[in-house]
């Protein structure tokens, strides 16, 4: 059971003293004990394992052991810790924006360029379209042309069927030979 109490699992971790207080570092678990000193908001603070009642032992960050209510130690990074760290990230994002902004002044002329670019292939579909429709529409003339074609090639033999039928008709038929005659 001691092995596993949070208190000896967080022995040796940074904490941070909450960032609305100013306390003081006492000699002992209650504040019946000394004052060692003080301690302000977010400054860092080695906890050391050992609690008592509400209090709790720590290093304070010139090297001074001694206790400390618990409810005013926190894991969360204060503000104090952040702050540093904050400016230098968002001195580097202004100057990744700074970069990204007259970037983008180089990238107007291609803008501009695509844009050309875009017209002039819009215009190249456009003939392409109505090409397409001219040879659609020639090819479509051809069919019917060819179609017209084999109807007046289909009439004219009808026709000619028609003439040499009636003239068929005309023609003196074949003699029969008797079948009495010996040949």
């Amino acid at each position: 059971m001691l092995l596993l109490s949070p208190n000896l699992l967080a022995e040796g971790q940074s904490r941070y003293i909450s960032d609305d207080v100013f306390l003081y570092l006492l000699n002992g678990p209650s504040t019946d004990y000394r004052i060692l000193g003080s301690i302000e908001a977010g400054q860092p603070v080695t906890l050391l394992g050992e609690t008592q009642g509400d209090y709790s032992k720590v290093v304070d960050h010139k090297g001074r052991e001694g206790w400390v209510a618990s409810n005013l130690i926190t894991q969360a990074p204060s503000f104090r810790a952040q702050v540093p760290a904050l400016t230098t990230e968002v001195a580097q994002l202004k100057a990744q924006l700074t970069e990204a902004l007259n970037s983008t002044g180089d990238h107007s002329g291609e803008v501009a360029e695509l844009k050309g670019q875009l017209s002039e292939l819009q215009n190249t579909l456009q003939q392409t379209a109505q090409e397409r429709d001219n040879f659609k529409a020639l090819s479509e003339r051809n069919a019917e042309d060819a179609r017209y074609e084999l109807w007046r090639q289909g009439g004219m033999i009808a026709g000619l069927g028609a003439l040499v039928g009636m003239l068929l008709v005309y023609l003196p038929r074949p003699q029969r030979r008797n079948k009495k005659r010996w040949m």
